[in-house]
């Protein structure tokens, strides 16, 4: 599913489906494609809706990645279910549903087993999170069959921080109660349903790192996971780092020239420039210039973005392509993008 429009992420998602906001220089949706192929996934159809001749160019016919992968696209907004209904006279058996905007430590062959030796007609992946408000929680029997299901409850109606980790199993003629036509969503119309007619949904719980790219926060730890595992990129073109400190939580990706500065906690994608400036809990993306004297915290720099000198930027989402001049002071806003705050 790669169709919704992102609009927590705005301005980036202006020019760009979410799931091709990248993490650590690559598309979130490749780690998806990746991580389906290594499960042994042969063939794959992307739901797409919001920009999706983007999403055609940018992951082509699944070639590259040894795989079959074709597109479906919806008219209008069809909802999570919806979308896969448009394309149920392509499905032959049962199959995998995944989120392209979720990066997840999944063992996608156990959760086959887990579908199967319960003969459940859905199974969805659980993880835990620390805020379950902002999700759809699950309560689970002794079993771990779904008994319960809420979407974003309100804090007086918590009742697990167990969730929808939005990737799912589902056997075919589950599709033949999803109407056509109709905007329907998986978390909030089919999985209900199918809990009130007795059908069998059953959980299977995630054991490592989820995460949902839908805000900037999360994009941000996002890539900064991603940093801990594979390190500053591929090394083909290393960064100039000169009399600069790096901390080891940030990732410096190849090209990226910086002189005089303090990283922190931070993700550099290619090609950046900073001179003598402070970054701090960002993500600045690709062909970023950042001029002297300048601090950002807490924020994400679209691609080919120039901050000029003595610039403070703090709490900010800006677009791709911005200028910000000499001396200018931004906090918690968007900047650039339809919905600027």
């Amino acid at each position: 599913m790669v169709g919704g429009k992102g609009t927590r992420l705005r301005p980036l998602t202006d020019h760009r489906p979410k799931p091709l906001l990248s993490v650590l220089g690559v598309p979130c949706v490749e780690y998806v494609i990746r991580r389906l192929v290594e499960s042994g996934v042969q063939e794959i159809i992307m739901a797409c809706g919001y920009k999706s001749e983007d999403m055609v160019r940018s992951i082509g016919d699944g070639s590259r990645f040894g795989i079959s992968i074709d597109f479906s696209y919806e008219d209008q907004p069809a909802g999570t279910a919806g979308s896969v209904k448009l394309l149920e006279d392509r499905l032959n058996d049962t199959f995998l549903v995944a989120s392209g905007d979720v990066l997840a430590d999944v063992d996608l062959v156990a959760m086959g087993e887990t579908h199967r030796e319960n003969d459940a007609a859905a199974t969805m992946a659980l993880t835990t999170v620390d805020k379950p408000t902002e999700f759809g929680i699950v309560g689970l029997d002794r079993e771990g069959r779904i008994e319960r299901f809420l979407e974003k409850p309100s804090p007086e109606e918590v009742f697990s921080n167990l969730i929808n980790a939005g990737i799912y199993i589902l056997e075919r003629e589950v599709m033949d109660r999803v109407p056509s036509g109709q905007f329907y969503d998986f978390s909030r119309n089919l999985f209900p349903d199918l809990m009130s007619q007795g059908a069998r949904l059953q959980g299977h719980v995630l054991q490592g790192f989820w995460k949902d790219i839908g805000r900037p926060a999360d994009l941000l730890q996002a890539n900064l996971y991603m940093a801990s595992l594979h390190g500053d990129g591929d090394g083909r073109e290393r960064s100039t780092l000169t009399s600069s400190n790096v901390d080891v939580s940030s990732a410096v990706l190849p090209g990226c020239r910086i002189h005089g500065s303090s990283i922190e906690c931070s993700v550099i994608e290619r090609n950046a420039v900073i001179t003598d400036s402070k970054v701090t809990r960002s993500l600045l993306l690709s062909d970023v210039v950042v001029g002297r004297n300048s601090c950002i915290i807490d924020s994400i720099i679209g691609n080919g973005c120039r901050i000029g000198e003595s610039v403070r930027i703090q709490g900010c989402v800006i677009a791709d392509g911005i200028s910000v001049g000499d001396g200018e002071e931004m906090s918690s806003r968007r900047v650039g993008g339809r919905d600027e705050l």
